[in-house]
Protein backbone atom coordinates (compact mmCIF):
# COMPACT_ATOMS: atom_id res chain seq x y z
CA UNK A 1 0.00 0.00 0.00
CA UNK A 2 1.13 3.59 -0.92
CA UNK A 3 0.25 5.77 1.72
CA UNK A 4 1.34 9.26 1.34
CA UNK A 5 1.86 11.20 4.46
CA UNK A 6 1.43 14.78 5.72
CA UNK A 7 4.48 17.11 6.79
CA UNK A 8 2.98 16.38 10.89
CA UNK A 9 1.32 12.47 10.47
CA UNK A 10 -2.04 14.62 11.18
CA UNK A 11 -3.61 12.80 8.00
CA UNK A 12 -2.96 9.77 5.18
CA UNK A 13 -3.84 9.77 1.62
CA UNK A 14 -4.07 6.37 -0.19
CA UNK A 15 -5.00 6.81 -3.71
CA UNK A 16 -6.47 4.45 -5.87
CA UNK A 17 -5.88 2.70 -9.15
CA UNK A 18 -8.92 4.95 -10.60
CA UNK A 19 -7.51 8.73 -9.13
CA UNK A 20 -9.77 9.19 -6.19
CA UNK A 21 -8.27 9.77 -2.93
CA UNK A 22 -9.02 8.86 0.35
CA UNK A 23 -8.23 11.17 2.93
CA UNK A 24 -7.64 9.29 7.03
CA UNK A 25 -7.41 11.12 10.12
CA UNK A 26 -7.99 8.93 13.12
CA UNK A 27 -9.43 10.66 16.03
CA UNK A 28 -9.27 8.38 19.31
CA UNK A 29 -12.39 8.67 21.81
CA UNK A 30 -14.96 9.24 19.66
CA UNK A 31 -17.82 6.47 18.78
CA UNK A 32 -19.20 8.74 15.38
CA UNK A 33 -17.47 8.27 12.02
CA UNK A 34 -17.65 11.66 9.89
CA UNK A 35 -17.55 10.68 5.82
CA UNK A 36 -17.61 12.51 2.84
CA UNK A 37 -17.24 12.25 -1.20
CA UNK A 38 -16.62 15.72 -2.47
CA UNK A 39 -16.11 16.52 -6.14
CA UNK A 40 -14.12 19.23 -7.51
CA UNK A 41 -17.06 20.49 -9.26
CA UNK A 42 -19.50 23.37 -8.42
CA UNK A 43 -21.79 25.85 -9.77
CA UNK A 44 -19.01 27.86 -11.79
CA UNK A 45 -18.28 25.06 -14.09
CA UNK A 46 -22.03 25.00 -15.59
CA UNK A 47 -22.94 26.50 -18.68
CA UNK A 48 -25.02 29.53 -19.42
CA UNK A 49 -28.04 27.02 -19.85
CA UNK A 50 -26.75 24.67 -17.04
CA UNK A 51 -27.43 27.05 -14.47
CA UNK A 52 -28.27 25.59 -11.24
CA UNK A 53 -27.84 22.17 -12.74
CA UNK A 54 -25.03 21.32 -10.51
CA UNK A 55 -27.20 22.02 -7.14
CA UNK A 56 -29.97 20.09 -9.12
CA UNK A 57 -27.58 16.94 -9.40
CA UNK A 58 -26.92 17.30 -5.54
CA UNK A 59 -31.03 16.83 -4.57
CA UNK A 60 -31.37 14.19 -7.10
CA UNK A 61 -28.81 12.17 -5.75
CA UNK A 62 -30.59 11.28 -2.65
CA UNK A 63 -33.84 10.23 -5.18
CA UNK A 64 -32.67 7.25 -6.33
CA UNK A 65 -29.73 4.83 -7.48
CA UNK A 66 -29.19 1.49 -9.06
CA UNK A 67 -30.08 -0.45 -6.59
CA UNK A 68 -31.68 2.30 -3.65
CA UNK A 69 -34.98 4.01 -4.26
CA UNK A 70 -35.47 6.90 -2.37
CA UNK A 71 -37.04 6.00 0.92
CA UNK A 72 -34.17 3.28 1.32
CA UNK A 73 -31.52 5.97 0.61
CA UNK A 74 -33.16 8.60 3.21
CA UNK A 75 -33.85 5.54 5.73
CA UNK A 76 -30.43 3.60 5.68
CA UNK A 77 -28.64 5.63 8.13
CA UNK A 78 -31.69 7.64 9.54
CA UNK A 79 -32.73 4.53 11.39
CA UNK A 80 -29.63 4.06 12.97
CA UNK A 81 -29.28 7.42 14.49
CA UNK A 82 -26.76 8.84 11.64
CA UNK A 83 -26.90 11.71 9.20
CA UNK A 84 -26.84 12.22 5.57
CA UNK A 85 -26.77 15.45 4.25
CA UNK A 86 -24.85 17.33 1.07
CA UNK A 87 -23.99 21.35 -0.35
CA UNK A 88 -23.10 22.50 -3.76
CA UNK A 89 -20.91 25.60 -3.54
CA UNK A 90 -19.55 27.25 -6.44
CA UNK A 91 -16.34 25.23 -6.91
CA UNK A 92 -17.24 21.77 -4.94
CA UNK A 93 -20.07 19.55 -4.30
CA UNK A 94 -19.99 17.82 -1.02
CA UNK A 95 -22.43 14.23 0.02
CA UNK A 96 -21.44 13.11 3.49
CA UNK A 97 -22.30 11.36 6.38
CA UNK A 98 -22.18 11.00 10.66
CA UNK A 99 -22.48 7.74 11.90
CA UNK A 100 -21.73 5.37 14.82
CA UNK A 101 -18.78 3.61 13.60
CA UNK A 102 -20.03 0.22 13.84
CA UNK A 103 -22.09 1.62 10.73
CA UNK A 104 -19.13 2.68 8.76
CA UNK A 105 -19.18 0.39 6.27
CA UNK A 106 -22.99 1.39 5.41
CA UNK A 107 -22.18 5.27 5.38
CA UNK A 108 -19.67 4.30 2.67
CA UNK A 109 -21.81 1.66 0.70
CA UNK A 110 -24.70 4.65 0.95
CA UNK A 111 -22.27 7.47 -0.11
CA UNK A 112 -20.53 5.93 -2.94
CA UNK A 113 -24.09 5.05 -4.12
CA UNK A 114 -25.43 8.29 -4.54
CA UNK A 115 -21.81 9.90 -5.50
CA UNK A 116 -21.48 7.54 -8.47
CA UNK A 117 -24.75 5.43 -9.52
CA UNK A 118 -27.83 8.33 -9.33
CA UNK A 119 -30.15 7.24 -11.74
CA UNK A 120 -31.86 10.52 -11.92
CA UNK A 121 -35.68 8.93 -12.39
CA UNK A 122 -37.98 10.85 -13.87
CA UNK A 123 -40.64 11.09 -11.67
CA UNK A 124 -38.71 12.50 -8.93
CA UNK A 125 -37.17 14.67 -10.87
CA UNK A 126 -40.57 16.16 -11.09
CA UNK A 127 -41.16 16.17 -8.02
CA UNK A 128 -37.84 17.88 -7.20
CA UNK A 129 -38.08 20.52 -9.16
CA UNK A 130 -40.99 21.60 -7.48
CA UNK A 131 -39.14 21.60 -4.16
CA UNK A 132 -36.02 23.76 -6.06
CA UNK A 133 -38.36 26.51 -6.89
CA UNK A 134 -39.66 26.64 -3.67
CA UNK A 135 -36.29 26.72 -2.26
CA UNK A 136 -35.51 29.66 -5.10
CA UNK A 137 -38.80 31.44 -3.65
CA UNK A 138 -37.66 31.47 -0.21
CA UNK A 139 -34.57 32.87 -0.95
CA UNK A 140 -36.40 35.77 -3.07
CA UNK A 141 -38.58 36.36 -0.21
CA UNK A 142 -35.25 36.74 2.13
CA UNK A 143 -33.83 40.50 0.99
CA UNK A 144 -30.50 39.67 3.09
CA UNK A 145 -30.06 36.73 1.22
CA UNK A 146 -31.32 37.71 -1.89
CA UNK A 147 -28.70 40.53 -1.99
CA UNK A 148 -25.73 38.54 -1.46
CA UNK A 149 -26.50 36.60 -4.87
CA UNK A 150 -27.27 39.91 -6.86
CA UNK A 151 -23.53 41.19 -5.50
CA UNK A 152 -21.91 38.39 -6.54
CA UNK A 153 -23.66 39.29 -10.13
CA UNK A 154 -21.93 42.33 -9.65
CA UNK A 155 -18.51 41.62 -8.79
CA UNK A 156 -18.24 38.46 -11.41
CA UNK A 157 -19.98 40.28 -14.41
CA UNK A 158 -20.83 37.93 -17.18
CA UNK A 159 -18.94 34.91 -15.54
CA UNK A 160 -20.25 31.75 -14.02
CA UNK A 161 -18.90 32.71 -10.64
CA UNK A 162 -21.78 35.80 -10.78
CA UNK A 163 -24.68 33.20 -11.12
CA UNK A 164 -27.04 32.11 -8.62
CA UNK A 165 -26.04 28.33 -7.56
CA UNK A 166 -29.92 27.46 -7.17
CA UNK A 167 -29.73 29.01 -11.10
CA UNK A 168 -32.63 30.42 -12.82
CA UNK A 169 -36.80 29.57 -12.62
CA UNK A 170 -36.43 29.39 -16.46
CA UNK A 171 -33.17 26.74 -15.81
CA UNK A 172 -34.84 24.68 -13.34
CA UNK A 173 -38.03 24.26 -15.31
CA UNK A 174 -35.74 22.86 -18.38
CA UNK A 175 -33.97 19.94 -17.14
CA UNK A 176 -34.24 16.77 -18.06
CA UNK A 177 -32.52 13.23 -17.18
CA UNK A 178 -29.92 13.66 -20.20
CA UNK A 179 -28.96 17.05 -18.80
CA UNK A 180 -27.72 15.67 -15.68
CA UNK A 181 -25.89 12.68 -17.22
CA UNK A 182 -23.91 15.00 -19.73
CA UNK A 183 -23.19 17.53 -16.75
CA UNK A 184 -21.48 14.76 -14.59
CA UNK A 185 -19.98 13.52 -18.14
CA UNK A 186 -18.37 16.78 -18.51
CA UNK A 187 -16.89 17.58 -15.03
CA UNK A 188 -16.52 14.66 -12.98
CA UNK A 189 -12.49 13.71 -12.60
CA UNK A 190 -11.22 10.48 -10.63
CA UNK A 191 -8.14 12.75 -9.91
CA UNK A 192 -9.74 15.62 -8.71
CA UNK A 193 -12.34 13.24 -6.10
CA UNK A 194 -11.84 12.92 -2.47
CA UNK A 195 -12.97 10.87 -0.03
CA UNK A 196 -12.86 12.27 3.44
CA UNK A 197 -13.02 10.56 7.11
CA UNK A 198 -12.53 11.36 10.57
CA UNK A 199 -12.99 8.86 13.40
CA UNK A 200 -11.61 6.38 15.50
CA UNK A 201 -11.41 4.17 12.15
CA UNK A 202 -8.26 2.41 11.24
CA UNK A 203 -6.25 3.62 7.62
CA UNK A 204 -6.05 0.14 7.01
CA UNK A 205 -9.54 -0.56 7.54
CA UNK A 206 -11.10 2.25 6.08
CA UNK A 207 -8.86 2.08 3.06
CA UNK A 208 -10.07 -1.72 2.68
CA UNK A 209 -13.55 -0.14 2.86
CA UNK A 210 -13.44 2.75 0.14
CA UNK A 211 -11.45 0.30 -2.03
CA UNK A 212 -14.44 -2.80 -2.39
CA UNK A 213 -16.89 0.16 -3.02
CA UNK A 214 -14.73 2.32 -5.35
CA UNK A 215 -12.30 0.02 -7.04
CA UNK A 216 -14.71 -0.76 -10.12
CA UNK A 217 -15.20 3.57 -11.06
CA UNK A 218 -13.57 3.83 -13.63
CA UNK A 219 -10.82 6.23 -14.06
CA UNK A 220 -12.00 9.55 -15.86
CA UNK A 221 -10.04 12.78 -16.77
CA UNK A 222 -11.47 15.86 -18.25
CA UNK A 223 -8.44 18.06 -18.69
CA UNK A 224 -11.40 20.76 -17.62
CA UNK A 225 -9.95 24.13 -17.46
CA UNK A 226 -11.89 27.10 -15.47
CA UNK A 227 -11.85 30.37 -16.85
CA UNK A 228 -10.95 33.28 -14.02
CA UNK A 229 -13.76 36.38 -13.67
CA UNK A 230 -12.16 39.36 -15.11
CA UNK A 231 -14.78 41.74 -16.19
CA UNK A 232 -14.89 43.42 -13.20
CA UNK A 233 -15.89 47.53 -12.93
CA UNK A 234 -16.71 48.73 -9.78
CA UNK A 235 -20.68 50.23 -9.58
CA UNK A 236 -23.06 52.08 -7.22
CA UNK A 237 -26.31 50.74 -7.36
CA UNK A 238 -29.49 51.36 -5.91
CA UNK A 239 -32.92 49.03 -6.23
CA UNK A 240 -36.12 50.02 -4.54
CA UNK A 241 -37.67 47.59 -2.13
CA UNK A 242 -40.68 47.41 -0.50
CA UNK A 243 -38.41 46.41 2.70
CA UNK A 244 -38.85 47.27 6.28
CA UNK A 245 -35.02 47.58 6.39
CA UNK A 246 -32.40 48.73 3.78
CA UNK A 247 -29.99 46.33 2.64
CA UNK A 248 -26.35 47.00 2.11
CA UNK A 249 -23.48 45.04 0.17
CA UNK A 250 -19.97 46.60 -0.40
CA UNK A 251 -17.30 44.73 -1.28
CA UNK A 252 -14.71 43.58 -4.14
CA UNK A 253 -12.86 40.99 -5.82
CA UNK A 254 -10.26 39.70 -3.55
CA UNK A 255 -7.35 37.14 -2.88
CA UNK A 256 -7.61 33.73 -4.31
CA UNK A 257 -6.70 30.70 -2.10
CA UNK A 258 -2.86 30.74 -3.09
CA UNK A 259 -2.26 34.20 -2.98
CA UNK A 260 0.54 35.02 0.09
CA UNK A 261 -1.65 38.48 0.62
CA UNK A 262 -5.17 35.86 1.18
CA UNK A 263 -4.17 35.60 4.96
CA UNK A 264 -3.04 38.75 6.24
CA UNK A 265 -6.14 40.07 4.64
CA UNK A 266 -8.69 37.58 6.22
CA UNK A 267 -6.97 38.99 9.36
CA UNK A 268 -7.72 42.45 8.60
CA UNK A 269 -11.53 41.33 7.55
CA UNK A 270 -11.87 39.59 11.11
CA UNK A 271 -11.13 42.30 12.53
CA UNK A 272 -13.62 45.00 11.07
CA UNK A 273 -16.80 41.98 10.89
CA UNK A 274 -15.62 38.50 12.24
CA UNK A 275 -17.62 36.74 14.02
CA UNK A 276 -16.65 37.86 17.41
CA UNK A 277 -18.71 40.37 19.34
CA UNK A 278 -15.69 42.93 19.67
CA UNK A 279 -15.47 42.89 15.81
CA UNK A 280 -15.05 47.06 14.99
CA UNK A 281 -18.47 47.17 12.78
CA UNK A 282 -20.17 45.88 15.63
CA UNK A 283 -19.21 48.21 18.76
CA UNK A 284 -19.46 50.65 16.27
CA UNK A 285 -22.50 50.06 14.38
CA UNK A 286 -24.31 47.68 16.96
CA UNK A 287 -23.27 48.38 20.45
CA UNK A 288 -22.30 52.25 20.46
CA UNK A 289 -25.58 53.29 17.48
CA UNK A 290 -27.57 51.27 17.46
CA UNK A 291 -28.19 50.88 13.96
CA UNK A 292 -27.97 47.53 13.15
CA UNK A 293 -28.62 44.10 14.54
CA UNK A 294 -25.95 42.21 12.72
CA UNK A 295 -22.97 43.54 10.26
CA UNK A 296 -20.60 41.32 8.93
CA UNK A 297 -17.55 41.45 6.76
CA UNK A 298 -15.96 38.44 4.86
CA UNK A 299 -13.38 37.07 2.72
CA UNK A 300 -14.54 33.84 0.45
CA UNK A 301 -11.47 32.92 -1.38
CA UNK A 302 -11.49 30.36 -4.21
CA UNK A 303 -9.04 28.81 -6.57
CA UNK A 304 -8.33 31.66 -8.79
CA UNK A 305 -9.98 34.92 -7.38
CA UNK A 306 -11.69 36.05 -4.20
CA UNK A 307 -14.63 37.59 -2.60
CA UNK A 308 -14.22 40.73 0.14
CA UNK A 309 -18.01 41.85 1.44
CA UNK A 310 -19.73 43.75 4.17
CA UNK A 311 -23.32 43.22 4.39
CA UNK A 312 -25.81 45.04 7.08
CA UNK A 313 -29.42 45.63 7.44
CA UNK A 314 -30.72 49.32 9.05
CA UNK A 315 -33.70 51.04 9.02
CA UNK A 316 -34.01 53.17 6.15
CA UNK A 317 -33.44 56.27 7.94
CA UNK A 318 -29.83 55.47 9.51
CA UNK A 319 -28.54 54.48 5.83
CA UNK A 320 -26.68 57.48 5.97
CA UNK A 321 -25.10 57.21 8.82
CA UNK A 322 -24.28 53.56 8.63
CA UNK A 323 -22.65 54.08 5.33
CA UNK A 324 -20.67 56.76 7.07
CA UNK A 325 -19.71 54.80 10.66
CA UNK A 326 -18.81 51.97 8.05
CA UNK A 327 -16.32 54.38 6.01
CA UNK A 328 -14.54 55.33 9.36
CA UNK A 329 -13.80 52.47 10.21
CA UNK A 330 -12.49 51.33 7.01
CA UNK A 331 -10.41 54.98 6.69
CA UNK A 332 -9.27 54.31 10.18
CA UNK A 333 -6.99 51.32 9.15
CA UNK A 334 -6.60 53.05 6.09
CA UNK A 335 -4.54 55.57 8.08
CA UNK A 336 -2.73 54.44 11.28
CA UNK A 337 -1.45 51.01 11.37
CA UNK A 338 -2.22 49.00 14.50
CA UNK A 339 -0.48 49.34 17.84
CA UNK A 340 1.86 46.33 19.03
CA UNK A 341 -0.98 45.71 21.38
CA UNK A 342 -3.92 45.67 19.16
CA UNK A 343 -1.92 43.78 16.67
CA UNK A 344 -1.37 41.09 19.12
CA UNK A 345 -4.66 41.02 20.08
CA UNK A 346 -6.22 40.51 16.50
CA UNK A 347 -3.30 37.35 16.29
CA UNK A 348 -4.98 35.71 19.47
CA UNK A 349 -8.47 35.85 18.62
CA UNK A 350 -7.56 34.49 15.06
CA UNK A 351 -5.87 31.67 16.28
CA UNK A 352 -8.46 30.79 18.72
CA UNK A 353 -10.77 30.82 16.67
CA UNK A 354 -9.17 28.78 13.99
CA UNK A 355 -8.15 26.17 16.72
CA UNK A 356 -11.40 25.96 17.77
CA UNK A 357 -13.18 25.46 14.00
CA UNK A 358 -10.73 22.14 13.91
CA UNK A 359 -12.39 20.81 17.32
CA UNK A 360 -15.46 19.98 14.96
CA UNK A 361 -14.84 16.54 13.52
CA UNK A 362 -17.17 16.79 10.72
CA UNK A 363 -15.74 20.50 10.31
CA UNK A 364 -11.69 18.90 10.14
CA UNK A 365 -13.55 16.37 7.77
CA UNK A 366 -14.74 18.07 5.36
CA UNK A 367 -11.85 20.89 5.14
CA UNK A 368 -9.78 18.23 4.65
CA UNK A 369 -10.89 17.20 1.49
CA UNK A 370 -11.57 20.36 0.07
CA UNK A 371 -7.89 21.76 1.04
CA UNK A 372 -6.46 18.19 -0.86
CA UNK A 373 -8.38 19.65 -3.68
CA UNK A 374 -7.60 23.37 -3.80
CA UNK A 375 -4.14 22.74 -2.14
CA UNK A 376 -2.96 19.26 -2.61
CA UNK A 377 -2.44 19.35 1.22
CA UNK A 378 -3.55 20.63 4.42
CA UNK A 379 -1.73 22.80 6.26
CA UNK A 380 -0.69 21.80 10.10
CA UNK A 381 -2.33 24.41 12.66
CA UNK A 382 0.78 25.17 13.81
CA UNK A 383 2.08 26.39 10.75
CA UNK A 384 -0.49 28.55 10.22
CA UNK A 385 -0.04 29.73 13.29
CA UNK A 386 3.58 30.57 12.48
CA UNK A 387 2.15 32.28 9.36
CA UNK A 388 -0.10 34.80 11.53
CA UNK A 389 3.08 35.64 13.59
CA UNK A 390 4.65 36.67 10.83
CA UNK A 391 1.85 38.87 10.17
CA UNK A 392 3.33 43.08 10.34
CA UNK A 393 0.74 45.78 11.64
CA UNK A 394 2.92 47.57 8.17
CA UNK A 395 1.81 44.92 5.72
CA UNK A 396 -1.82 45.07 7.64
CA UNK A 397 -1.78 49.20 6.80
CA UNK A 398 -0.46 48.11 2.94
CA UNK A 399 -3.51 45.85 2.48
CA UNK A 400 -6.41 48.14 4.12
CA UNK A 401 -4.76 50.68 1.54
CA UNK A 402 -5.22 48.50 -1.14
CA UNK A 403 -8.44 47.24 -0.93
CA UNK A 404 -10.14 49.92 0.70
CA UNK A 405 -10.11 51.71 -2.32
CA UNK A 406 -13.32 53.73 -2.65
CA UNK A 407 -12.72 53.33 -6.37
CA UNK A 408 -12.56 49.88 -6.15
CA UNK A 409 -15.24 49.00 -3.67
CA UNK A 410 -18.86 48.24 -5.44
CA UNK A 411 -21.94 48.90 -3.27
CA UNK A 412 -25.61 47.91 -4.00
CA UNK A 413 -27.99 48.63 -1.72
CA UNK A 414 -32.05 47.79 -1.37
CA UNK A 415 -33.44 50.99 0.04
Amino acid sequence: MQVILNRMSEYQIYTLPNGIRIAHKRVQNTKIVHCGIMFDIGSRDELPHQAGLAHFWEHMAFKGTKKRKSYHIINSLESVGGELNAYTTKEKICFYASVLDEYFVRAIDLLSDIAFQSTFPEKQLELERGVILEEMSMYLDSPEDAIQDEFDSIIFPKHAMGVNILGTTESVKGFKREDFQRFIAENLDTERTVLSIVGNISFEKAVKVVERFLKDVPVVKTGRKRSAPNEYVPQNIRVKKDNNQAQVAIGSPSFSLSDSKRLPFFALVNLLGGPGMNSRFNLSLREKYGLVYQIEASLVSYSDTGLFSILFGTDHDNLNKAFKLVWKELNALKNKKLGSLQLKTLKDQLKGQLAMAEESKQGYMLMMAKSILDLGYVEPLQEIFSDIDRISAEGLQDLAMEAFNADYLSTLVYN
